[in-house]
């Protein structure tokens, strides 16, 4: 099979870029539709309006509700055609942007911009858009045409928003490196469509490496709302380069894992990152890693805040049916846990969650 290779048009990261943004999309389209919560309406929704106004567009705002559900793609693609709207702009986390995602697929292939206002995660970059129920639980992974024509991240809100947005954003990016080896050593089919190529895999490992380098001095620069080199590191790791990293070298039983952990209530309030942090535990376990590698994995995130074991994700009841069934989860034809290798069952997927829960605990 050919390798896939995919990525946005145009990547920006910069302290102060919001306020440039009319220049970066000036050639895409005249009326944008803003897709963007109340909140972020309040912290930037004029200097987004003003960047647009001097380039001479106009902006339509569409209050996002806080869930990427059909309803809402749908009650926003009724605005656009309303409006008129050619180019779709979406502003916050990952729900918000992937909702602006599917609302520009599903008008026939919009221009998307994408204005990430936390790095919680690697949703910007990427032509994926993961679609819930009202339950909060994954229904569908919708592919865009094309991955968003411009992805501009400044990292001065980045810089201003909690600490646990960034955190949950390394735990993201954190198996993107060990995914994508899995994906390019089994030839497993990536979302690019082809097998994990050697640019795919060197930019997760790269990855990888920086959330080691320069995490902890990311994280005092967020605890003193100020942008330094060590947190456009970072903000570059979890946003393009795992962005790129996953959708170009695949996925596997981290991110299946924390699929399946959507099943178990207790873990409601856990985020993405943290739930992916904790499956790349698991698969450590399943294919299994070294040792040294395993104690470096652990290590990290422990250091950063990162839920090592199940109780951390905020299980502290263990009911063995519920676990199991987060195993059976993982390991559905559809899912990416048979990545690795064919042939892992739900009980090999169960054995290694309890293994690395205890791993953890001690």
């Amino acid at each position: 099979m050919a390798i896939g290779l995919k990525a946005p048009g145009y990547y920006i990261q910069g302290a102060g870029e919001l306020d440039r943004l009319g220049r970066y999309v000036k050639k895409l389209g005249q009326t944008f539709l803003v897709l963007c919560s109340p909140n972020n309406k309040r912290r930037i929704g004029e200097r987004i309006a003003a960047s647009l106004e001097e380039a001479g567009k106009q902006m339509i705002y569409c209050e996002f509700g806080g869930q990427c559900t059909k309803a809402a793609i749908e009650a926003a693609m009724t605005i656009a055609q309303e409006t008129k709207c050619d180019v779709i702009i979406g502003v916050g986390g990952g729900k918000a942007l992937d909702t602006a995602k599917a609302v520009a697929t599903n008008l026939g292939g919009l221009p998307t911009v994408i204005l990430p206002t936390i790095a919680s995660n690697d949703a910007p970059c990427s032509s994926v858009a993961v679609i819930y129920n009202d339950a909060g639980v994954v229904v569908k992974a919708l592919m865009m045409y094309r991955n968003p024509d411009v992805v501009l991240v400044d990292t001065e809100l980045i810089a201003k928003a909690p600490k646990k947005y960034l955190i949950s954003g390394m735990g993201d990016a954190l198996s993107t490196y060990f995914e994508a080896r899995a994906c390019y050593r089994s030839g497993a089919k990536t979302m690019s469509r082809g097998t994990c190529s050697k640019t795919a895999l060197a930019l997760s490992k790269l990855c990888y490496e920086t959330l080691l380098t320069d995490s902890q001095k990311a994280l005092e620069a967020v605890e003193q709302g100020i942008v330094t080199p060590a947190l456009e590191s970072v903000v570059e790791a979890c946003v393009y380069l795992s962005g790129v990293g996953f959708e170009d070298g695949g996925l596997a039983a981290a991110h299946a894992i924390n699929d399946g952990l959507a099943l178990v209530p207790q873990a409601h309030n856990a985020s993405h990152g943290e739930k992916v942090a904790f499956g790349l535990l698991a698969q450590l376990q399943l294919e299994p890693a070294p040792k040294e590698e395993w104690d470096t994995v652990l290590a990290y995130i422990q250091s950063v805040g990162l839920p090592s074991c199940l109780a951390d994700l905020g299980i502290t009841e263990m009911r063995e049916e519920e676990l199991r069934r987060v195993a059976e989860a993982a390991v559905v034809p559809t899912q990416f846990t048979k990545n690795i290798r064919p042939g892992i069952t739900a009980d090999d997927v169960y054995a290694a969650i309890m293994a690395a829960d205890a791993a953890g605990r001690h």
